[in-house]
């Protein structure tokens, strides 16, 4: 298991190969070291500059986040990883945003340049891949209900818009939270209806066979109440839970209990992940080596 490092391990930084890393706070949960070195690996076995590869976890508070972008690029690190809660914050903080990150307004993947960092987003493609094949459902021509307004959730709605969904309809118990998301994401929603409710006052008409989303953070913990009550909308084509840990959450039973087809965020994680190494190797990546370590963790 990679260390948990923190900037003071910078001062005397000698890693001569090149240096990937996630960073986040609180870390310790991370399991993108597992799952990144694991595939390094197994592409070093076909292809021996990645034997020089390998991915690192350093604990870094927001407050800390400008200065350790600055160090970590100043160190030579080839791209970092960013999770909770840094995601919005290096927004600013980098030379440059990938377009298809620009609309959601957070990163998640950064690749080193002679100017600073330039922010991708993988989220999204993890969770359209998944949703893909996981439920043999695309996101392109799907009407849409999406659960929570926070920055999952905008992720989430941004590439179901880019994507072209047939609609897209928001739920969330705080209003001006969901007014906020629709306002934002007005700009890049072209003809594709979007709307909002709340999850205690369902409309009638909701299009049947949506495909139900769950952003909120509602199923981590055992005594969390379900984010929408199932049996008061029309029945979904499915329902995806971005959680995967529980890997059945209250949510995805209920679903279950209605044969509605379900899955969680498991896929997700690794796709993004995929993708995320694929953006610094500029190469195919093992989905399978890294699921196997995600599985073993």
């Amino acid at each position: 298991m990679e260390p948990i490092l923190t900037l003071a391990d910078l001062d005397n930084w000698s890693f001569e190969g090149t240096a990937l890393a996630v960073l986040g706070h609180p870390i310790k949960h991370s399991i993108s070291p597992a799952m990144h070195n694991t595939a390094l690996a197994e592409m070093a076995e076909t292809d021996a500059r990645f034997h020089s590869w390998r991915y690192f976890r350093f604990d870094v508070p927001p407050e800390d986040l400008p200065v350790a972008l600055e160090r970590l690029h100043a160190a030579g690190f080839f791209g970092l990883n960013l999770t909770v809660p840094h995601k919005v914050l290096a927004f600013d903080l980098i030379a440059g945003v990938d377009d298809r990150a620009q609309p959601i307004g957070a990163v998640n993947t950064l690749r080193r340049n002679d100017a600073g960092w330039h922010g991708f987003n993988t989220d999204g493609y993890g969770m359209a891949t998944a949703v893909q094949e996981d439920l043999n459902i695309d996101l392109s021509g799907t009407h849409i209900t999406l659960l929570g307004a926070g920055g999952a959730a905008r992720g989430a709605a941004v590439e179901c818009l880019q994507r072209g969904c047939a609609s897209l309809h928001i739920a969330n118990r705080t209003a001006a939270n969901r007014d906020a998301l629709i306002a934002q994401l007005q700009p890049i929603k072209g003809d594709i209806p979007v709307n909002g409710f709340s999850p205690q006052d369902i409309p009638q008409d909701l299009p049947a066979n949506t495909l139900v989303i769950n952003a909120t953070s509602a199923g981590l913990k055992a005594g969390d109440p379900l984010p929408v009550d199932l049996k008061a909308l029309p029945k979904p084509c499915g329902v995806f839970d971005m959680i995967y840990n529980p890997a059945e959450t209250k949510l995805l039973a209920a679903a279950a209990a209605q044969g509605i087809p379900t899955a969680n965020g498991l896929s997700m994680l690794i796709h993004q992940g995929v993708r995320a190494l694929e953006i610094w190797s500029d190469t195919a990546v093992p989905f399978d080596a890294m699921r196997r370590a995600v599985i073993a963790k």
